[in-house]
């Protein structure tokens, strides 16, 4: 079976995760500048089997997207033209950044770690996957 990639896509950075080849866990990757996201992501899928990427949906709480979607769509089009034969799915990524700060409190991070961005838009990604694979294996049964 093929990995699963998802995508915390920001202006600066975005955070990766990854699946097992099972399809069970979700595990952040890397943080990436996003100049140099497209290069990464061909780079895996050549050294890695991956069957679908998805990539977080900025919307605001009144369900309406957020500024950063004009940034998203122009990134799935290139990967689209990239990757052509690639599944791409949008997934909602709302309050991902909040539960990642609350997940980083809960470890026992320091103040100094919790203002680590890289690290936020890594459990973003992370999260943003597992909530993906959780709401497949629902909409399974």
């Amino acid at each position: 079976m093929a990995r699963i990639m998802a995508i915390d896509y920001g202006r600066k950075r975005c955070g990766i995760a990854v699946t097992d080849t099972l399809q069970i866990i979700a595990n952040g990757l890397t943080t990436v500048g996003s100049g140099e996201l497209l290069n990464f992501i061909r780079n895996y899928v050549a050294s890695e089997p991956v069957e679908c990427i998805v990539v977080g949906l900025p919307k605001q709480v009144n369900n309406k997207p957020s500024e950063n979607m004009r940034y998203v769509t122009a990134f799935v089009n290139t990967l689209h033209k990239q990757l052509p034969d690639m599944k791409v799915e949008l997934y909602d990524e709302r309050f991902t950044s909040v539960i990642a700060h609350r997940t980083m409190i809960d470890a026992g991070l320091g103040r100094m770690a919790r203002r680590n961005k890289e690290l936020v838009d890594e459990i973003s990604a992370t999260i943003i996957l597992q909530d993906y694979l959780e709401s497949k294996k629902y909409n399974s049964i």
